[in-house]
């Protein structure tokens, strides 16, 4: 298991190396197709290993125990080529903010080199469980698919730029792949070290790809990103210099051990690494790094709002949901920024025309909805997080990608351009309707999680978060009900433009509509055979062994194992596990999903529009420009315009609430942390 998870976690590092060296676009492609599908192929046999493993032995957790000196150096010289990086790009751009969070990073790590590191007795160990085998499957299946959709996009995105321009593709593509590699160490490490080594790869891959243009707003943004992600890995590095300092280990199941026997000292360390988490998963008030990060090329905002980087944030926070039972101040403060992100950004959503703004604001407050999930930490809001997880994933992926081929198609990101695009572009609206069917339509599984939290909030008898959701469920149905009636629009036969879109790009945008199918299909066995799992895992310890002195390195080996053991317990498969949705619900979900998915598809290449005049109030005069003689023998042109509210729902009054009110959520988690 060991030798197929170090391949696994390599191998889109030699597929990066590969796309950095190769310049030939042929070639190119043939090195992404191959690397993707040995990288799919890869965390494919990883979750069936680890299935095997688990219903032979009842045990849903494989913790490996090692150490390597190697990995400790790759990961100590990588912190400083990222902080050098930054430290070099804010000294070019003068960026005071970000150079001095650049040498922050530096001393910090000094300090932890020369007086923490020694005192560390063991920091070692991978540890897969169900929620590890998710994230690789999202990782390895959803980012190494999206890496093939470039191959396409990139080629028109730079037809489109001057003959003058370089092509700097091959940078493009290795950071893409690098960025796999990053997200499959936060997943897969126990070691906080390793796991915020990869925590900095993120962050530096996000910046040089948000800055890929190189145009002011680029630039800008990415510094914007830098600033903020920079921050949270502060906080990140700062709790590991406490848990090392304090009690000379850096194991992240360890520490989660600690806190179950009652150490509630660790409780500034948890509130850190939430703030850590929350920047990453861009919530209020650190979100506006993701709204900049539209200024990237289209692949690059379908891996971060799908199976990377803001991924790694609401990972790192279900990670810490048990600690948020614990301490559930700190719980409650989590969930607040949660809710309140996922009502304001639904608000703020309403009044936005530009299709990747809407679906950033999306994948924002669907973030906040996991978050709240995450701070609650009941099995219920467990379930509903992780459900959201998968579905968001999916389904953002798919949208993104068709938001990308569209826009080089008709010339235009905005919704309202969009008219008739069911005519025009038959296949791609189709799947387009698919994904936002699959964001907020009953029964389909975003529709599902949300049922799922609500009972979670239900449970925790918390008002003010019901609140939150029902008015951030409703903003939902508005904008993405908009978006679908523009897309639904039928005219008499207009010309279709879709037959030009890349053979690469149809087979990843086909591939990620049958997994968002599949997923729906499959929610009853998705939930039974992964979520189950993990979620119960939390409640099926009966005691946790007694707080262990970690005297020597023996010793200290002895205590994460034993202490993984007994936090995690056998998580046994328990016979009537409680489900927030019983599994027969489930079951009639997953049929009528499919009824709902044959129904879309059922026509397509099959025209049925017949060619008719345009007729309102008054005779035609242009049907193909949809122009009718009306009133006063007047000339007017048939058009349909949505709603968008932007007086009611103005982005920066409510950005500024949401901050204000955000930021007063996290004083009060710091202040109850530094209390206890």
């Amino acid at each position: 298991m060991l030798t197929l998870l170090g391949t696994m976690i390599l191998l889109p590092t030699l597929g990066a190396i590969l796309r950095f060296m190769v310049k030939h676009d042929g070639l190119r492609a043939y090195i992404s197709f191959a690397s993707s599908a040995a990288i799919a192929g890869l965390s494919i046999a990883v979750a069936v290993m680890f299935f095997i493993g688990a219903n032979s032995d009842r045990t849903w957790f494989i913790t490996i125990d090692f150490e390597s000196w190697v990995i400790d150096l790759i990961a100590l010289i990588g912190g400083f080529v990222i902080s050098g990086i930054i430290i070099y790009k804010s000294i070019v751009h003068k960026n005071k903010i970000a150079l001095a969070l650049g040498i922050l990073q530096v001393i910090l790590a000094g300090i932890f080199e020369g007086l923490v590191k020694p005192q560390v007795t063991y920091a070692g160990a991978l540890h897969i469980d169900a929620l590890t085998i998710i994230m690789i499957l999202i990782i390895g299946v959803i980012g190494s698919v999206i890496c093939v959709y470039s191959v396409g996009y990139m080629r028109d995105h730079q037809a489109h730029l001057s003959e003058n321009e370089k092509d700097n593709r091959n940078i493009f593509f290795g950071l893409m792949y690098l960025f796999l590699t990053a997200m499959y160490i936060i997943v897969c490490c126990d070691s906080m070290i390793w796991m915020y080594f990869g925590w900095e790869l993120t962050t530096i891959c996000s910046f040089l790809l948000i800055g890929y243009t190189k145009t002011e707003e680029a630039i800008r943004n990415s510094f914007k990103q830098i600033i903020i992600n920079t921050f949270g890995g502060i906080c990140f590095f700062v709790a590991i210099i406490y848990c090392g300092s304090t009690y000379g280990m850096l194991n992240f199941s360890l520490l989660m051990y600690f806190l179950a026997s009652g150490d509630l000292a660790l409780a500034l360390c948890v509130a850190l690494l939430a703030i850590a988490g929350l920047t990453k998963a861009a919530q209020m008030p650190f979100h506006t790094w993701l709204l900049g990060a539209m200024v990237a090329p289209t692949p690059t905002s379908a891996l971060l709002h799908s199976s990377t980087m803001v991924k790694a944030g609401v990972y790192l926070l279900l990670r810490l949901s048990p600690a948020f039972v614990i301490l559930p101040e700190i719980g409650m403060g989590i969930a607040l920024v949660g809710a309140l992100t996922f009502m304001l950004a639904s608000f703020i959503a309403i009044s936005k025309t530009n299709a990747k703004l809407v679906l950033a604001y999306s994948t924002i407050a669907n973030l906040g909805l996991i978050t709240a999930c995450a701070g609650i930490g009941t099995y219920s809001a467990i379930w509903a997080g992780i459900i959201l997880i998968i579905f968001h994933a999916v389904a953002k992926s798919l949208l993104f990608m068709c938001v990308g081929t569209a826009e080089h198609h008709i010339g235009s990101r905005n919704i309202e351009d969009m008219d008739l695009l069911f005519e025009r572009m038959p296949r791609l609206a189709r799947l387009m309707m698919l994904g936002i069917l699959a964001m907020f339509i009953a029964p389909f599984g975003m529709l599902i999680g949300k049922w799922a939290a609500l009972i979670a909030f239900i449970e925790s008898g918390n008002l003010l978060i019901i609140a939150f959701l029902a008015f951030g469920s409703a903003a939902t149905f508005m904008f993405w009900g908009k978006w679908l009636g523009k897309l639904a629009g039928i005219a008499s036969n207009p010309q279709n433009i879709e037959r030009s879109v890349h053979k690469s790009e149809w087979f990843v945008l086909i591939s990620t509509g049958c997994a968002v199918a599949l997923c729906c299909v499959l929610t009853p066995l998705i939930s039974d055979g992964l979520i189950n799992p993990y979620s119960g895992s939390f409640y099926s310890t009966e005691s946790l062994i007694a707080f262990i002195s970690l005297a020597d390195k023996q010793m200290a080996a002895d205590a994460i194992m034993s202490g993984i053991q007994a936090y995690y317990g056998n998580a046994q498969l328990i016979n009537g596990i409680y489900t927030p949705m019983g599994s027969e619900s489930l079951w009639i979900c997953s049929v009528v999903c499919a009824l709902f998915i044959i129904a879309i598809f059922a026509g397509l290449g099959k025209s049925k529009s017949k060619p008719t005049s345009v007729y309102l109030s008054g005779s035609s005069i242009d049907n193909e420009d949809r122009i009718y003689r009306g009133s006063m023998d007047k000339p007017m042109t048939a058009t349909a315009s949505n709603m968008y509210l932007t007086d009611m729902f103005n982005e920066q009054k409510i950005t500024l609430i949401g901050q204000v009110l955000c930021i007063l959520a996290l004083l009060f988690v710091l202040f109850f942390a530094a209390l206890v």
